[in-house]
């Protein structure tokens, strides 16, 4: 048991490396933090890890719910999603391997350790910039080298690999001794706010996209067609795509068949006559 934990703590921390906005490994941001680094490619990797591929994917999809409307302003973010992902759901997938308990401890560990581990890791690397300059003014192509790439990922990697690691091998026996010990009522609590978390996210998501409140009916129309006539969500997306495609082609015939407004004479242009002058 301990062996298999410990492969899979250590392969959740290469994860967050890997899924890292600074590691250019895969493909770069593209490959990296832009899909290794969501919560829902997390929990698929979380779940072949620990062997449950199933729990592994619903965790994922439940984090991602939360995080799906988290920005990134300026360089300035409320949680650390990295760190939540494989953090949070590399814990719960050592745990309970409840998607709920995921979601609280994703939120946990992004908002605390992970901004504090970030936040740190980007004063350290910062320290490279006046060694680069220097080595680039002395034309040392070994000491750019060094100092652009090697040094900043070796501290990007101790501070993403270890403190993951340590969360989820370490973790595992801490979230169990609390679940152990609490009382039931706070276990449901948590598994309630968890489950309400998910929602959260995507009001987040739809006050960001819905610019207009007609726009809200196309919402209502698909949580009807899939909570009350049973349809399935591939069925939905094909219906919603067809709608998207009629509207847009309404929208562009109403462009296309309005009148063009004629402008009124400019005041200086009715004391240019001719016959006047």
């Amino acid at each position: 048991m301990e062996v298999s934990l410990l492969f899979s703590a250590i392969a959740c921390g290469i994860f967050c490396y890997l899924g890292a906005i600074q590691s250019p490994w895969l493909l770069g941001m593209t490959g990296g933090y832009y899909i290794v680094g969501r919560p829902i490619v997390a929990g698929l990797l979380c779940g072949l890890v620990f062997g449950d591929v199933t729990q592994g994917v619903l965790c994922g999809v439940a984090v991602q719910a939360v995080f799906i409307a988290n920005l990134t302003t300026g360089g300035a973010t409320n949680s650390e999603i990295t760190y939540a992902s494989y953090g949070g759901i590399g814990l719960a997938m050592a745990t309970t391997k409840d998607p709920a308990v995921a979601v609280t401890l994703s939120i946990l560990v992004g908002q605390t350790l992970g901004l504090i581990f970030y936040n740190t890791q980007v004063v350290l690397t910062s320290f490279f910039n006046s060694g680069v300059q220097k080595a680039a003014e002395e034309n040392d192509e070994r000491g750019v080298f060094l100092m652009h790439i090697v040094y900043p990922q070796v501290v990007t990697f101790l501070f993403r690999a270890l403190p993951v690691f340590a969360i989820v091998f370490f973790g595992q026996g801490v979230v169990d001794a609390l679940l152990s010990s609490v009382p039931d009522i706070v276990t449901h609590i948590i598994s309630v706010l968890g489950g309400v978390l998910p929602a959260l996210g995507i009001g987040m998501l739809m006050n960001i996209v819905i610019k207009s409140k007609i726009q809200l009916v196309f919402f209502f129309a698909g949580f009807v067609l899939i909570s009350f006539a049973g349809l399935a969500m591939v069925a939905v997306v094909f219906l919603a795509a067809l709608v998207a495609y009629l509207t847009y082609l309404a929208s562009g015939r109403v462009a296309a068949g309005a009148v063009p407004a004629v402008a009124a004479p400019s005041v200086d242009a009715a004391y240019q006559d001719d016959d006047l002058f």
